[in-house]
Formats: structure tokens, C-alpha cells, sequence
């Protein structure tokens, strides 16, 4: 990465600095790294979620809910439909059309490639009586309340729409077909990123994003003490840029052992979805649940796991008491995840083809007082528990997710914490 090809921000800043000391490049390339992974992943949903024939500018569904086979997003959810469209703002404006969605809860997430959402339509905000709206780019102009402007030229539309069991499938699919999107013909993109690549083809892919989508005038500081620190000119210096991101990679890559926890779960903050200068933040959440909605929208809460890692030793089995309500206006799930290779998330094949268990889950079974006991495990807990039961992998660990859709200001403010995941008795 060099003084050169740095881009500017979006607000035409150029970026020129000293070349400092050789002992800062490993700091500094490890800070460029964190800066830089939510546009690395956003790249790589980006290229997943396309495919070999798929254009930006038009709007595909996910027919089905999603299984163990999904692979092209971390950390999914089996409570919702995803429709999703990738946007290219550089040629004009894009229309999208909302349909009627009676008592259904769907979300409309329109992100930033920097993985801040930049609005949310859908039941929470706008209702389910519909409408278009006209999504515009950072240089483009436009007002008023159907007006919706993104911050890059770049963006990521998320529809999630709620489905009520696999009988409901059919109404959410015709949900699904109602909205519509249209602009100028979308291009395929052809920058992307690894987050393993080596420094220099690392920082070459990062250089090609943050040029088609340039920062915001507010990360200007960073982005000077990024700009005066990776200039190598001898191999000493390129060692040292390496090894910084090496560090950094190891550091979020086990970010799972570095959550604060509160009676077994970690809480999101409250600017998750939008972020701000909480770059660190920002990264952890690109790289374990990538597209995560606004706490008002919906809050994530990770279960603690007891193995060292954060994540459940899978040869255990667990349960989880909940009480009859919870505090929210949506919908609530837990999710079980297996672990990936690089520790991201995904959802675990078994036979009940059960990924969740949730306040819509077919034949969940109360107890006399209406509150819920989830038995977890690899093993079938037999009789009635099997009503409750999430399979957990066949072998290696697992984590645990919890979604509370529309949570109230109990939750929001902290004053409701979920009862912690305990081991089962023998």
C-alpha cells in the first residue's frame, strides 16, 4: 500500500503524510486491515451472493429458508425470506417498490459497502401498507420522505421477510414477488478481496474498493495515520506491514474470547449497525454476523460458550429456560451455528433439518407456567423434549445466537437479560 494509490476520502481530501519510523508499519497495517475488513467482506457476500450469472441492480430470492448448505453469508437466519439486490449508484437512481404486507414483519436494510445501514423500511419504520421509493447515491440529488440516499455508490439491499413455518412458506414466496426494483442495467463487479491474502495483494484489492466507494470526510484521521505509515521501501518494512496484519487477523479472528458477557450472553452495542469511528467494533461484527440490522430493529445476543474459544463443547448437552414472554413486538429464535474452519458461523446439518427453535416453531411445547425449556445437544433428549430439542453439530464445537426482533425498552435499555445456557443434568 503506498502514499499514492491511496484514495481520497469522499469529501476530496487528499491524503499526505511523513513516512514514519519503521517501528510504527506493523501498528499501522494492522489498523489498516481492521479499517478495511468490512469492505473485504462485502466484497466476498458480494461475489457469493451474485454468483456466475447474477447482475447488480436486480433483485433475487431466496425461496426457501435457509440450511446448512448456505454458504455465501456468515451467521444466517432460518426465521426469514432473504431478497437481496446489489446497487450501482453510479449510473443513476433505482426505484423500489414495496408491496401490502398485511400483519407479515419483513425489513428493507439498505447498507453502505462500510456495513453501516443507512435506512430501514420496513414494518418498525414505514408500516406494511407499502410504497416506492427512489435510492440515490452520496453525489446524486433528491429530497423528501420516499428519498432514500446511501453513503457509497455502491450498496447492499436486504429484504427479510418473516415466515411463519414451512406452511407459510407459499404467502411469503407471493410476499417475495411483490416487490420490485428498477434502474439502469446493473454491471458485474469485478473487485474483491481475501481476508488471508498476503499484504501486498491484500492491500492492492483494498486500494480497488476504496477507490469505486471512497470513505467518508469523517475517517479522515485514520486515514492519514494509515497514508503516512505504509509506504515500504525496504524488505524490513514490508515484514513488518505483514506482520501487523497478521496480528490483527489472529486478534478478530478470536474475538469470541474478547466478549464482555452478562449472566452468559453478550449484548450488541448499541451503534451496531451503525457505526460511526468504532472501527474495531465495525470489523468484528463484518466478519461474524455481516449485515446485522440496528438494535432497534433487532438485537443479537451470543450465548457464552465453556470452552476457551467462547464457543459450547459440542460432546455436552445444554438447556435454556425461558420465560413465557419476552420483551418485544416482533419474534424471537436461538440458532445453532457450527463452526467454520476461520471460526465463521453457519448453520449445522441434522436429521430434523432443525436449525432454530423459536415463538413460531411447529409442536413447541410449554410448560404449565408457559415458559419454555430448550434441551440442546447432539443426542435426541427423547419424549417430549424432542418437541424442544436443537441439534448441535455431529462433531466439533458450536455457538448459539439469539434474535429478538423488535425488542422493547427493557431490552434496548438492559433492564431484561436472558437467563444463561447451563449444562443439562445427567
Amino acid at each position: 500500500m503506498t502514499l499514492r494509490d491511496l484514495p481520497q476520502t469522499s469529501a476530496g481530501a487528499p491524503i499526505s503524510q511523513p513516512i514514519p519510523e519503521e517501528a510504527s508499519l506493523a501498528a499501522a497495517a494492522g489498523e489498516a486491515f481492521v479499517y478495511a475488513l468490512p469492505l473485504i467482506e462485502m466484497a466476498a457476500v458480494r461475489r457469493n451472493s451474485l454468483g456466475r450469472t447474477g447482475l447488480q441492480n436486480t433483485l433475487s430470492h431466496q425461496r426457501d429458508l435457509i440450511d446448512h448448505r448456505a454458504r455465501w453469508v456468515t451467521t444466517p437466519n432460518n426465521d426469514t425470506l432473504y431478497s437481496v439486490a446489489w446497487l450501482d449508484l453510479t449510473q443513476g437512481a433505482v426505484r423500489l417498490t414495496i408491496p401490502p404486507t398485511g400483519d407479515r414483519y419483513f425489513s428493507t436494510a439498505l447498507m453502505d459497502v462500510y456495513t453501516n445501514n443507512n435506512a430501514v423500511l420496513g414494518t418498525r419504520t414505514i408500516g406494511n401498507a407499502g410504497g416506492t421509493f427512489t435510492i440515490i447515491g452520496p453525489d446524486q440529488t433528491g429530497s423528501g420522505p420516499d428519498v432514500v440516499r446511501v453513503a457509497t455508490p455502491h450498496a447492499w439491499l436486504l429484504i427479510r421477510t418473516l415466515v411463519d413455518g414451512t406452511a407459510d412458506l407459499v404467502a411469503a414466496r407471493r410476499i417475495q414477488d411483490g416487490f420490485r426494483l428498477e434502474g439502469p442495467s446493473g454491471s458485474r463487479p469485478n473487485d474483491h478481496a481475501e481476508r488471508n491474502a498476503g499484504a501486498p495483494a491484500l492491500f492492492a484489492s483494498i486500494q480497488r474498493l476504496m477507490a469505486s466507494d471512497p470513505p467518508p470526510a469523517t475517517d479522515t484521521a485514520i486515514l492519514r495515520r494509515i497514508a503516512a505509515s505504509l509506504q515500504p521501501t525496504v524488505p524490513a518494512a514490508a515484514e513488518a506491514i505483514a506482520q501487523g496484519v497478521a496480528a490483527a487477523r489472529t486478534a478478530l479472528m478470536s474475538g469470541g474470547r474478547r466478549l464482555e458477557f452478562i449472566d452468559g450472553w453478550s449484548y450488541p452495542r448499541a451503534n451496531l449497525g451503525n457505526f460511526d469511528q468504532d472501527y474495531r467494533y465495525r470489523a468484528a461484527v463484518a466478519l461474524w454476523g455481516i449485515g446485522a440490522l440496528p438494535v432497534a430493529e433487532a438485537m443479537y445476543m451470543r450465548a457464552a460458550g465453556n470452552l476457551e474459544n467462547g464457543f459450547f463443547d459440542g460432546a455436552a448437552d445444554y438447556q435454556l429456560h425461558l420465560p413465557a414472554r419476552l420483551p418485544l413486538n416482533g419474534f424471537w429464535s436461538l440458532t445453532m451455528y457450527e463452526v467454520a474452519d476461520d471460526n465463521q458461523l453457519f448453520l449445522t446439518e441434522n436429521a430434523l433439518g432443525r436449525y432454530a427453535i423459536g415463538d413460531r416453531t411447529d409442536g413447541l411445547l410449554r410448560n404449565a407456567d408457559g415458559s419454555i425449556t430448550i434441551w440442546i445437544g447432539r443426542g435426541d433428549p427423547g419424549g417430549d423434549r424432542t418437541a424442544n430439542w436443537l441439534p448441535a453439530p455431529k462433531r466439533g464445537p458450536f455457538s448459539l445466537i439469539m434474535r429478538c426482533y423488535l425488542p422493547r425498552q427493557e431490552m434496548l435499555a438492559g433492564r431484561w437479560r436472558l437467563p444463561p445456557v447451563r449444562e443439562a443434568a445427567g
